[in-house]
């Protein structure tokens, strides 16, 4: 779906729609989940940068299904992936999965549900979040200063 002039309309929806799903999970690392809201993800395996138990993926050799609801722990969000611990077959494990990984974010308390196009690595640069920006009330003090790494700014 890309017009003459050269937007991709499509590949942009799917990054916008990553974005929301990110915005969703940031959320309930810092707050829980609200209400009813619950989450099916399913994550491709293959793609690089998702780290899973050797025996998972022996089991999961494609893509794996994840719940986010009642029993889940330490749910953290950084620019480019998430990692949470869930059990599987009774067995604690801590996953790793790049936004990227992601083929479908469903939460079915809201009949809501996204399914991605797969990742391809040669097209574009991975999903990351921008840096947070400090609220437009907050100012510095005078006086004060803050260091600022230019690590955060740059591309991976």
């Amino acid at each position: 779906m890309t017009s003459p002039d050269g937007f991709d309309y499509g590949r942009m929806m799917q990054r916008a729609f990553r974005t929301l799903m990110v915005e969703v999970l940031g959320r309930v690392a810092e707050e829980g989940l609200p209400g009813e809201h619950h989450f099916f993800i399913i994550v491709d395996t293959t793609h690089p940068g998702v780290d899973i138990p050797d025996w998972l993926r022996e089991r999961h050799p494609e893509e794996v299904s994840i719940v986010i609801q009642h029993e889940y722990r330490d749910l953290a969000v950084m620019a480019d992936r998430f990692s949470i611990g869930l059990s599987f077959s009774n067995r604690p494990v801590t996953l790793v999965v790049p936004f990227d990984a992601v083929r479908t974010f469903a939460d079915p308390s809201v009949e809501f549900g996204l399914k991605f196009d797969p990742y391809d690595a040669e097209d574009e640069e991975p999903i990351a979040l921008p840096a947070p920006e400090e609220p437009a009330d907050e100012k510095p003090s005078e006086g004060s200063a803050e260091v600022v790494s230019l690590d955060t700014f740059r591309k991976t």
